[in-house]
């Protein structure tokens, strides 16, 4: 899971409600102090598996600083933004699950609202990058780059797919209510927070988002973590440009996958020192200047 440092919104940065389609989203909107500038496209951020939009807090003022709105959003059932099965779908509709398709449908939503005409710069960590990979191959909105931030090329493997089936096993042994989920979290998590976070307030704010998540997004998202598909090659056809970021000490997919990843995709690709598999937590400043070198190189590309 990744874990902010801190939960104190910048200057220019505060939360927002996006009303879509399917139904609301929470999101965090960064704003440049000084005004947008009309030739930047914005940004839209996904967090992975049980991350939620403070991932990015430490990124979204110098992001933004350049001149570019950017947003980072909860996925439907995650913290802040309500899940699919509390909604009620128009007559005639079906309820959207919380499989990878049907999230990177709700990815476009939030980039025809945010790019309100203009095409969007996407960035998704970790599973977040698989949905993202979902919105560019749905062809449903207007990309102008794809980041996948210590993301794969299919499914999670090694000791981080362990721990992800160790949760499913625990959600799927009982109905997973939310007492249930206080239960697990008490269980098989809370020992590990309290031994690596001193902070009370941020120990506090990994507990309440993952009792606000929904069990059932939970669920599914990890056995779509589990099962996803190598869809490279279709990405790379996209068309759509592409950068591979990860921390050169990266433990989820490992760091020669994606850069194989990276080769297969004819993409850029930047490792960050010294970083793991959260370099938007562990090194912001070098990720954020990674990423606004990535765009403007994209932009002037293509104002030519």
């Amino acid at each position: 899971m990744s874990t902010p440092q801190f939960l104190t919104l910048p200057p220019g940065v505060f939360p927002v409600e996006l009303s879509l389609p399917h139904g609301p989203v929470a999101a965090l909107r960064a704003l440049p102090t000084s005004g947008s500038s009309p030739e930047l496209y914005p940004a839209v951020l996904v967090h992975g598996y049980t991350g939620s939009k403070e991932d990015f807090i430490a990124l979204l003022q110098s992001l933004a600083q350049v001149g570019r709105e950017v947003v980072a959003i909860d996925l439907p059932g995650t913290y802040r933004s309500p899940g699919f099965e509390t909604l009620s779908p128009a007559p005639g509709t079906p309820r959207p699950d919380y499989r990878l398709p049907s999230l990177g449908m709700v990815v476009a939503e939030v980039c025809e609202l945010v790019g309100a005409g203009r095409p969007v710069h996407l960035v998704g960590h970790s599973m977040g990058g698989l949905i993202a990979r979902e919105t560019v191959l749905s062809q449903s909105t207007e990309l102008h780059t794809l980041t996948l931030l210590c993301s794969g090329p299919g499914a999670l493997t090694g000791q981080a797919a362990a721990q992800v089936r160790m949760l499913i096993a625990a959600l799927s042994a009982v109905d997973p209510t939310p007492d249930r989920m206080r239960e697990l979290w008490e269980e098989h998590v809370a020992e590990g927070v309290r031994a690596r976070i001193t902070d009370p307030e941020v120990r506090e704010f990994l507990r309440d988002r993952t009792l606000s998540s929904s069990p059932e997004a939970l669920l599914h998202t990890a056995e779509d973590l589990l099962g996803a598909a190598d869809r490279t090659e279709e990405l790379a056809g996209a068309g759509v440009p592409v950068l591979v970021l990860y921390g050169e000490n990266d433990d989820g997919w490992t760091t020669g996958a994606q850069e194989e990843m990276a080769d297969r995709l004819g993409a850029e690709r930047i490792v960050v020192p010294g970083a793991g598999h959260s370099p938007n937590v562990e090194a912001p400043e070098t990720t954020s200047s990674a990423l606004t070198t990535f765009w403007n190189d994209r932009e002037s590309v293509g104002q030519r």
